[in-house]
């Protein structure tokens, strides 16, 4: 497995893995379309914001950062549970000291995976503040003095 820049042909692989998340997840309002979500791909690595994980060629995975600001870890169903998406955010964080995201509420695995790799929850919202209207966890982490 490698972690490497997104380039414009990930962009597509970055598209499927986000829409086959948000079909997988029951709890998830799907409030864009397909093609704002290929969109929206192409405009992640357009701006040189994305990572991705490749296994044997194929891009499994993929990691959004802004600045300190995570906005997007996903991994495709079959790389999940093999340290790929730790590997990403292992990635970010030898390129930042800090790093913060948001995570559904209702996501508990993530929130879990989060956690268990140093993040700290800083507060809650109700989910006015974001596109879905979900519940969300504002999560912080800081590199070790």
């Amino acid at each position: 497995m490698k972690i490497v820049p997104a380039s414009p042909a990930d962009a597509p692989a970055i598209a499927n893995i986000l829409t086959g998340w948000i079909a997988a997840t029951p709890w998830m309002p799907r409030i864009h379309t397909r093609a704002s979500e290929k969109c929206f791909a192409r405009m992640l690595v357009d701006r040189g914001w994305t990572m991705v994980a490749r296994d044997g060629g194929r891009t499994v995975g993929f990691l959004s950062r802004d600045g300190a600001e995570v906005h997007a870890l996903y991994l495709s169903p079959a790389a999940r549970g093999k340290g790929i998406g730790k590997a990403l955010l292992d990635e970010a964080k030898t390129a930042r000291s800090q790093l913060s995201l948001f995570a559904f509420q209702a996501n508990k695995g993530a929130c879990r995976f989060y956690r268990r790799e140093g993040f700290i929850e800083e507060f809650r919202t109700d989910g006015a503040g974001n596109d879905e209207h979900l519940p969300d966890i504002r999560f912080n982490w800081r590199a070790a003095l």
